[in-house]
């Protein structure tokens, strides 16, 4: 099972540390423009090798990516001083109008991950550029708010003294300020969440809930202040992602992926929670929110759809 990642800086290459230390698949390919930084990230995950599962990891090309089953794209460009958003933007999707033709033509059969920044922007093209080359829009996912959704579920794991494995939670719409964490859809050990507090008599009220949407939404903010990137979060969710897709776990995740237009006005990518298996998104689930959490996530939405229709893209085949 062999996974490919295009761009090897600090996102791809601690993806691919994160399925080495997991045994997630039996190859991965590391390409990057500077083929002397993938070469190098290469060598030296591979070394972890003896310590973790017996992966093969290596360097190379596109044509190297021959076989793979996933492709997870974390490739673009920084942000320049004084440049706006949708510059940054337009310069990642030139960016990804050379990357995803190319992965395609040597990996055709693959699943399209992809983790560059802004995730639904970059998604929602990836899968436009995509689309053109007969590929459905269902192949092509990012990894949306599964960091910020672990962030929850961490978060209200600790206040709450229970495993986050046992807090389920989702955190939907854009990987960013106006994403809706849906605090009406929380379990317990499949307890509701108001009624587990009851019953353990955990004090749980407005400040709590403030304090943590405010951990969760500024958590990139502050990781980023402190030591510049995030990488060691996202990395671990592209890791699950792909063993998903390896396996054919038929996992619910909380990725983004092209929507289709009946779920609301206009053409948009944002997180929901999806169904996902080795065909990439086998379905979306909306779930049954409060008004006040659906008319946020309506309005996350926009926020996003404003960014995708102020961007030159391809047109709908």
């Amino acid at each position: 099972m062999k996974v490919g990642i295009v761009g090897g800086g600090f996102v791809g290459a601690t993806a691919a540390y994160a399925m080495v230390m997991g045994g997630v698949g039996r190859e991965i390919v590391l390409i990057d423009k500077n083929e002397a930084r993938s070469r190098a990230e290469a060598n030296d995950i591979y070394h972890a090798v003896p310590f973790a599962r017996p992966l093969k990891v290596t360097s190379g090309g596109y044509a190297d990516l021959k076989g793979s089953r996933a492709v997870i794209i974390a490739a673009g460009v920084n942000q320049k001083p004084g440049e706006s958003r949708l510059e940054l933007l337009q310069r990642n999707a030139a960016v990804f109008r050379d990357v995803v033709p190319e992965v395609l033509a040597h990996a055709p059969d693959a699943v399209l991950v992809i983790a560059t920044n802004p995730v639904d922007v970059m998604t929602h093209l990836a899968a436009r550029y995509a689309k053109v080359h007969g590929v459905s829009s269902s192949r092509v996912l990012g990894s949306g708010t599964m960091l910020d959704t672990a962030r929850f579920r961490t978060l209200l794991g600790s206040h709450l003294g229970v495993d986050p494995h046992h807090v389920h939670g989702y955190v939907l719409g854009e990987h960013g300020d106006s994403e809706v964490l849906t605090w009406s859809l929380v379990t317990v050990g499949g307890i509701p969440l108001k009624e587990f507090c009851r019953l353990r008599g955990v004090q749980f009220d407005v400040d709590q809930r403030l304090r943590i949407d405010h951990s969760v939404r500024g958590a990139a903010y502050a990781i980023i202040k402190g030591k510049g990137a995030t990488y060691y979060g996202v990395g671990s969710a592209l890791a699950r992602i792909v063993d998903v897709i390896l396996c054919d776990q038929r996992a619910i995740l909380t990725v983004c992926t092209p929507l289709s237009e009946s779920w609301t006005e206009g053409d948009v990518t944002v997180s929901l929670p999806h169904l996902v298996g080795e065909a990439g998104v086998l379905a979306t689930f909306s779930p049954v929110l409060t008004p006040e959490e659906e008319s946020s996530l309506q309005a996350s939405a926009a926020v996003v759809r404003s960014a995708i229709e102020g961007l030159d893209v391809p047109p709908k085949t």
